[in-house]
């Protein structure tokens, strides 16, 4: 069987910044209340790039990280919940902009589990001989996606991109083991509708029910606990997979949602908190994109070593989750 590794990671915010202050000048909150319940300090937001623009540059970054260039791509995978549009796909959108004229592009839907369900299929299509090179993108633009008069859900909320080039590696690195859950009975737990039914044949609407609008919404406590228990079940199965210890791993890189969630899981899972990197303070959750964006913050800083064991897990709406423990070779 071959083995994957990450050949390039890459990754991309809007310029605008968003600080928690900016916030309290329309709603009523402040800098302490969001930061002391969330651990966010500021946010970037879009002012004028959509999903594919920040997906593109993200791709572009991990290219070249990769030393791969865009026509020797076999296939996209992009992970979104926030596209430009239904058809074409971001994917798509993205492998025009970037000139990858042989690739197969496709997006996929698995919230902030996203980046890590699209590595787990990389992966599979790799290890099955069926494609050498791919990339994979989590990318999103939340802002548009949030009613910003609703201080318990757009405080939490950025834009932002993240990418990685998977290729096949001739010895046992890279990704070592990989685990995608799905609970479609929490469905509620997080949502964000698409267009409502409507159509000529329909009986008429009850002109008091209100219209459906594409706003997420979100039960705090119950996503609260979801996450943990998905960090803590993540965390034994892919540990147990790859025969590993908790003392072998050196990052784990959780989806950055809040960092309540970070510090319980590191309590609940047994493993240090000082190996759970951070960096939702400065842009928040964003969705499908976090895992990438911190996973290239760590390579550009020169934070990881050959032979690092680092465990990525996403948890999100569906409810999904997905975790990959994989082995830094560069």
């Amino acid at each position: 069987m071959r083995h994957v590794k990450i050949a390039g990671t890459g990754s991309y915010v809007p310029e605008h910044i968003v600080t928690n202050d900016d916030l309290a000048g329309f709603l009523d909150t402040s800098d302490e209340w969001i930061a002391s319940r969330t651990g966010i300090r500021e946010r970037r937001i879009s002012t004028g790039e959509n999903t594919s623009d920040l997906a593109a540059a993200a791709a572009q970054r991990a290219l070249e990280d990769a030393g791969v260039k865009a026509e020797e791509l076999d296939l996209i995978l992009c992970a979104t919940i926030s596209p430009d549009c239904f058809m074409p796909s971001v994917a798509c959108m993205v492998q025009e902009r970037i000139g990858a004229s042989k690739a197969a592009a496709f997006d996929l839907v698995a919230a902030c589990s996203g980046l890590v369900y699209g590595m787990a299929t990389a992966a599979a299509f790799i290890e099955s001989g069926m494609y050498r090179t791919i990339l994979v993108i989590g990318a999103e633009t939340l802002s548009k996606t949030v009613d910003w008069t609703d201080r318990a859900t757009c405080v939490l909320f950025g834009d932002g991109a993240g990418a990685v080039v998977l290729t096949p590696s001739e010895r046992r690195t890279g990704i070592l083991a990989s685990y995608l859950v799905s609970d479609g009975g929490k469905q509620d737990y997080l949502t964000l509708p698409a267009l409502p039914l409507n159509n000529s044949f329909m009986v008429k609407k009850d002109e008091h029910q209100p219209e459906q609008s594409s706003i997420l919404s979100m039960k705090g406590q119950d996503v609260f606990k979801f996450a943990v228990r998905s960090v803590v079940d993540q965390t034994k199965t892919l540990l147990t997979k790859a025969a590993l210890t908790e003392e072998d791993i050196r990052y784990v890189v959780l989806h950055q949602a809040n960092s309540r969630i970070i510090e319980q899981s590191a309590k609940s899972s047994g493993i240090s908190q000082e190996k759970f990197f951070l960096n939702l303070d400065r842009y928040g959750n964003t969705s499908a994109a976090s895992i990438g964006i911190a996973l290239d913050e760590l390579s550009r800083k020169g934070m990881l070593s050959d032979g690092d064991k680092l465990l990525l897990i996403g948890f999100g709406g569906g409810m999904t989750s997905g975790g990959i423990l994989l082995e830094w070779s560069r």
